[in-house]
């Protein structure tokens, strides 16, 4: 009896956790839970194919980011022949609605420049999560992806949350240009 009471009270917070079983949201998400598994399931398959390629794998840094069924491709290739590989791969992946491809013909970034982008990453991802202006407005809602100081925004946003999330992005050091993705709630 005792170890049946707490697998239901174990169960109860994984449901208060991982959001609403009848909306299928989780908390601070606003894509449903089908389409956030469905982006884990891509990105996931994505990095499978991309590091099955040897070719690919040993001259090319390459990242797949998807949100609400959006690829966004990031890297570097250092031949037109592989960026078209890398997207030709990417291409064959289930469930992705659209691609965007902002591969660089480059020669892979330098480990200096890479931890770069993850420090804008973080000082503008805490820069969105301190904005309580918008009423309702959760900065996690957000996606950050920066590569070579090019700062990617994805989510599902109103018109005013995705102003201020760029307004953010312009104020955070080292931002070389902004490309927004998002799909506007309104």
């Amino acid at each position: 009896m005792k170890n049946h009471l707490l697998l239901s009270l174990l169960l109860f917070i994984g449901l208060l956790v991982s959001g609403c079983a009848t909306t299928g949201k989780s908390f601070g998400e606003r894509r449903h839970s089908d389409a956030v598994l469905m982006d884990q399931l891509i990105e996931t398959n994505a990095f499978r194919e991309l590091r099955a390629d040897d070719e690919i794998e040993e001259n090319c840094h390459v990242n797949v980011t998807a949100y609400n069924g959006m690829a966004l491709v990031t890297g570097e290739a250092p031949s037109a022949g592989l960026l078209n590989k890398i997207i030709a791969l990417v291409r064959t992946v289930p469930y992705i609605k659209q691609i965007h491809n902002a591969v660089l013909l480059a020669k892979p970034s330098s480990e200096q420049s890479r931890a770069n982008d993850a420090l804008i990453t973080e000082n503008l991802k805490t820069a969105l999560t301190s904005i309580n202006s918008i009423p309702g407005f959760n900065g996690t809602e957000v996606k950050v992806i920066t590569e070579n100081g090019v700062v990617y925004l994805m989510g599902l946003v109103h018109k005013n949350e995705g102003a201020a999330a760029i307004d953010a992005t312009r104020r955070t050091p080292g931002v070389k240009k902004i490309v927004t993705k998002y799909e506007y709630i309104d």
